[in-house]
């Protein structure tokens, strides 16, 4: 029971994104986790420094608070971990989440391939609890998430190459955090979940 628990709250992520620019210009935006509620807030909702890291990054350490489309928040921290600058850098969390993710850059032409691997296991209580359950309604958020990211990095990449404050100005703001006038709803619906978890969990007890 309790090793099923423990596989159902790990999850293995692959991002893969692909945009106009430079090696360079990815690592220097994507390795300033502290500019992240700014140009990726759909996400990111706010980080503080820990701790500062060296010239490249490593050991730097940066506490989050981070949210998706579903109606909870996550408090974690990361620390860099290795830097291959510009092409890269691995980071290992703890908090809500714990486990490894890892930014890939290759140049190919005018493109930047990025991939993102992350692999975690979920701490929060509600998400370690109803992973078993739930756990493609998770995975649908992360990738959410990502692609809102993958959408702020190239309007932030045009932002930092336009000529002009005009020119910037004309760059569209980054989409912001999805807001829930509906609590009732939401609370309706995580009802439901918890209630649909005890009903497995007492037919699982009874066999």
């Amino acid at each position: 029971m309790a090793r099923a628990e423990q596989a159902a709250n790990q999850y293995h992520f692959v991002t893969r994104w692909e945009t106009e620019g430079t090696c360079g210009e990815i690592a220097d935006v994507l390795g300033d986790p502290l500019a992240l509620p700014r140009w990726w807030p759909s996400v990111y909702l706010d980080a503080w420094e820990v701790r500062p890291g060296e010239a490249r990054g490593v050991g730097r350490r940066v506490k989050l608070h981070t949210k998706g489309w579903l109606p909870y928040t996550l408090r974690w921290e990361f620390e860099v971990v290795e830097s291959h600058y510009p092409y890269g850098f691995a980071l290992v969390a703890a908090g809500d989440f714990t486990g490894r993710g890892e930014w890939t850059f290759v140049q190919d032409g005018r493109f930047v391939a990025i991939t993102y691997d992350w692999r975690i296991s979920a701490e929060k209580p509600l998400l370690r609890r109803l992973s078993f359950l739930l756990k493609p309604v998770f995975a649908a958020n992360h990738r959410w998430a990502m692609a809102q990211g993958e959408t702020s990095l190239k309007l932030e990449l045009a932002r930092r190459r336009a000529s002009s404050d005009a020119a910037r100005a004309q760059v569209p703001p980054p989409p912001g955090p999805i807001t829930y006038a509906g609590l009732a709803l939401v609370a309706g619906v995580t009802t439901v979940g918890a209630g649909l978890a005890y009903l497995v969990f007492r037919s699982i007890r009874r066999r």
